[in-house]
């Protein structure tokens, strides 16, 4: 006979009535945001693969260029957390729709933008908009997933991201090579139509959201709030340094591959982004190393791994690099997973805030990576670029080393109750 414990385990576990892998509705939720996570990559990055082009056409430098990414993930980060408090009120299905819908609308009109000017005005509008999908599809998942399942759900958006973002640059840099590099946005901005559609089909209905008040002094209760959690806190800071390495890199890998000594034409250029495949692969076994080195080990593995790429990325090579390309990628996408499932399991309340947090953090990482990556370019070539990648690795490992420590003098600390 089964002990106790064990039967209302069992009965904890059958009353719950969230999602889990292999209930009805969990395949359906499980490709929406696949969907939804590939269209947001491939519209926030749409130019990322096309700079060179895009320098060429408007006489600009890789640092101005490198705008029409930055102003996408620097207007995203400034929305993220205002359209996270909206998804409190409307529900996180309506914000992600919302979101998704004028997102595709304005990719439709990138193409036609007559100057660099209007190029980075649309891109920022358009980052603007995709502002509140990823934090509600983060607060969306915890909601209405199992705990135990959520790293493995978050992964799958997440390798939705990756897909995204190499398909994008895939597609763009082919049709750029073709018939320009309007014709490569244009191709993105159908191709996220479509993911919007399917989106929309696919997704289930929320059945554990409780709509909230838009009160702005709650809202900036509950922000302090988050912003007063250590934990959080390290987690938000390890998200925007592990953005910071991913935005410099591949803002600036085409203009390094453009040039000799590799000389590639901007449709092997845009291939290169197959890489993302590993980034697909690790985001989603995020969950399985969590289970096994736990969630400071999983950012460690991660992040020697993003550094191991970075460095075996200078040879003069192009093996070398496609091989820096795919250790960076799968050390990027892993420990993005392991810390915003984190954060999505500390917040107790307030999980579309907190999620917005990370989410302005991470794209705040990625705007000042593309910059900084662009500028250290122009100054010193390719390894300008590595070298902001490894001092943002660096504050990885500190930031991780830190938490190792309080954790330490926290289980040392004495209870009031033992006292």
């Amino acid at each position: 006979m089964p002990p106790a414990s064990t039967k209302a385990a069992a009965t904890s576990a059958s009353a719950d009535t969230r999602l889990a892998p292999g209930a009805p509705g969990y395949r359906r939720l499980s490709l929406a945001l696949f969907a939804a996570g590939l269209a947001t990559f491939a519209l926030l990055y749409s130019t990322q693969a096309l700079l060179p082009a895009i320098s060429a056409e408007f006489g600009a430098t890789a640092s101005a260029a490198s705008w029409t990414v930055s102003a996408a993930t620097g207007a995203l980060a400034l929305c993220v957390l205002p359209l996270s408090a909206l998804s409190e009120r409307f529900g996180r299905r309506s914000m992600m729709t919302a979101s998704l819908t004028v997102a595709v609308a304005v990719a439709l009109l990138v193409p036609l933008a007559p100057n660099l000017e209007s190029l980075i005005a649309l891109r920022a509008l358009q980052g603007a908009a995709l502002a509140g999908l990823p934090a509600s599809a983060m607060a969306y998942l915890a909601e209405e997933v199992r705990p135990k399942a959520l790293v493995a759900a978050i992964g799958l958006f997440v390798a939705g991201n990756s897909i995204g973002g190499m398909s994008g640059r895939l597609v763009t840099g082919w049709i750029a090579q073709l018939w320009g590099w309007r014709a490569g946005l244009a191709a993105v901005g159908l191709t996220s139509l479509l993911c919007a559609i399917a989106f929309r089909a696919l997704l289930p209905k929320a059945r554990h959201f409780t709509p909230g008040t838009l009160n702005p002094k709650a809202l900036a209760r509950t922000v302090r709030g988050h912003l007063s959690d250590p934990l959080l806190v390290r987690l938000y800071v390890i998200g925007a340094l592990f953005m910071t390495v991913f935005g410099a890199v591949y803002t600036v890998i085409g203009y390094r591959l453009v040039e000799a000594p590799f000389s590639l034409p901007q449709g092997v250029i845009g291939s290169i982004f197959l890489v993302y495949l590993v980034g697909t692969v690790s985001s989603a076994a995020a969950g399985k190393l969590v289970g096994r080195l736990g969630r400071r080990g999983a950012l460690y593995l991660a992040v020697s791994t993003t550094a191991a790429g970075l460095l075996l990325s200078l040879a003069d090579s192009l093996a070398s690099v496609l091989a820096g390309l795919v250790l960076i990628t799968a050390g990027f996408f892993a420990g993005h997973a392991v810390a915003s499932s984190s954060v999505s399991r500390t917040a107790k309340t307030g999980r579309a805030q907190a999620s917005a947090l990370y989410q302005s953090a991470y794209y705040l990482g990625s705007s000042a990576g593309g910059t900084l990556g662009a500028i250290a370019f122009h100054a010193g070539g390719w390894a300008g670029t590595v070298l902001i990648g490894l001092v943002a690795v660096l504050g990885v490992v500190s930031v991780t080393l830190y938490g190792s420590h309080s954790a330490r003098l926290e289980a040392r600390r004495p209870h009031p109750a033992a006292a």
